[in-house]
């Protein structure tokens, strides 16, 4: 059974239903050590809940972040995707690991042990932070909508709208469907990614050197914290702890072990294909944009534009191609996590398709005032960072509780890196938050 909260409309067995119950016997087989499988196909059951927490990462507002790196400072700033991808394994992989050893997500998990208006306060703050997040993620699907087809941006907002509702009800025929259906656009965005790579052709020697911690005066200092201060998602650490309770059940605490360290590998392999796909974004984008004196490549549409003349067609399609897929994708997900918010902090839930109606009005709104939608995806990052530590402190705390882990309780390496990391990515975000309102 997924910890995702349910729809109103009770979805009868289905094929996906029954794709759920073989999985989740293969999953409990090998729990139980009785699985003669090997490989990968032992380890396939557990893959999933990373895939969909993994497209977070690889939203539009990370397109714009990692063009503008990579179009100003060339390949100087990979280390920094780097680091910040190996923030978020850790964080990530704390969070599934809360779903696993409670069997209640986070936000649940805040509300049966903080007092009331604490909690109250925590949804609320989490309420505009997913809606700000969905935003930005709905405008980068309308915005690609709208380059590969010519469309008004308002009919591209349409028809992302009508694509979302569609990915939210295979929600209802499971989990397994649904991370079928996420991974296949992850995909579809490393494939993009590695086209426009061989067509960019990189030099080798220098984007190896972007691996060596350097910066090329204040300005890479600040998009470098751009960077790692939008690089944990709030909303997806709520998600990803709903995603994994009671998704395989366990009967003992070495089932538990056993789970979390498969899950581990899921957060790895995910993490780590995201972070590739990161790294490719910004690779690119030096390859095409630095020194040929681009102005605004971080843009969504300019940087659509300027591809066409610089790598060909094939190239800016591929880049349209993965803005959608991450937005459609990101989107959906972005609804999903709101779901559980509600859910878990004030025990209500809506039916997803009113959620979805409500979450995708802002994104109307903007286009019909006319507001330029990356500017509008900066804001919403601002908004984000507002949320970070709502996430990240209560994560860590309940993880470090024997009480709330039993054997999964994190080592004290393990929540001592945690809390190094919470206080770098927290510490950013309070000078991006500076920074934004300052200038």
């Amino acid at each position: 059974m997924s910890g995702l909260p349910p729809t109103t409309e009770a979805a009868p067995p289905t094929t996906g239903r029954s794709l759920d119950d073989r999985m989740t016997a293969r999953a409990e087989a090998v729990l139980a050590r009785q699985s003669q499988k090997r490989g990968l196909a032992r380890i396939l059951p557990f893959l999933g809940p990373a895939v969909i927490a993994s497209i977070a990462y690889m939203d539009p507002g990370n397109f714009a972040t990692n063009i503008q790196g990579g179009a100003q400072f060339g390949y100087a700033l990979l280390w920094v995707i780097l680091a910040a991808n190996l923030m978020a394994m850790l964080i990530q992989n704390l969070s599934a690991k809360l779903g696993i050893a409670t069997g209640k997500n986070l936000p649940e998990t805040i509300r049966e042990r903080w007092p009331r208006p604490v909690v109250w306060l925590y949804w609320l703050q989490a309420e505009v932070v997913a809606m700000a997040t969905d935003l930005a993620e709905f405008l980068g699907a309308a915005v690609a909508i709208q380059l590969l087809t010519g469309l008004p941006l308002i009919w591209g907002a349409s028809i992302t709208a009508v694509l979302t509702f569609w990915l939210l009800t295979i929600q209802r025929r499971g989990f397994r469907p649904l991370e079928l259906v996420i991974g296949g656009f992850v995909a579809i965005i490393g494939v993009a990614y590695l086209t426009q790579f061989v067509l960019a052709r990189p030099a080798l020697a220098e984007l190896g050197r972007g691996f060596i911690p350097s910066f090329q005066g204040v300005d890479s200092v600040y998009l470098a914290v751009g960077i790692i201060g939008a690089t944990v998602m709030p909303h997806v650490i709520y998600l990803h702890s709903a995603l994994t309770q009671g998704r395989v059940p366990t009967r003992n605490d070495d089932e538990k072990v056993r789970l979390s360290r498969l899950n581990r590998i899921d957060v790895i392999v995910s993490m780590g294909l995201a972070g590739l796909i990161n790294m490719s974004m910004l690779a690119v984008a030096a390859a095409t944009f630095y020194g040929k004196g681009v102005e605004d490549a971080g843009d969504l549409e300019t940087a659509y534009r300027t591809l066409t003349p610089l790598l060909g067609p094939a190239a800016a399609t591929a880049f349209a191609i993965a803005l959608l897929a991450s937005g459609l994708s990101s989107s959906a997900v972005g609804t999903m996590a709101g779901q559980v918010i509600m859910q878990g902090f004030v025990n209500f839930s809506i039916p997803l398709w009113l959620r979805r109606t409500i979450t995708m009005l802002p994104a109307f709104i903007v286009i019909i005032l006319g507001l330029n939608p990356t500017d509008v995806l900066v804001l919403s990052q601002v908004i984000l960072s507002f949320g970070v530590p709502f996430a990240l402190v209560p994560l860590l705390l309940f993880t470090a509780r024997r009480d709330v882990m039993g054997v999964l309780t994190s080592t004290r390496l393990v929540t001592t890196l945690g809390w190094l990391f919470a206080s770098i990515i927290i510490g950013l975000n309070v000078y991006l938050l500076w920074g934004a309102f300052t200038s």
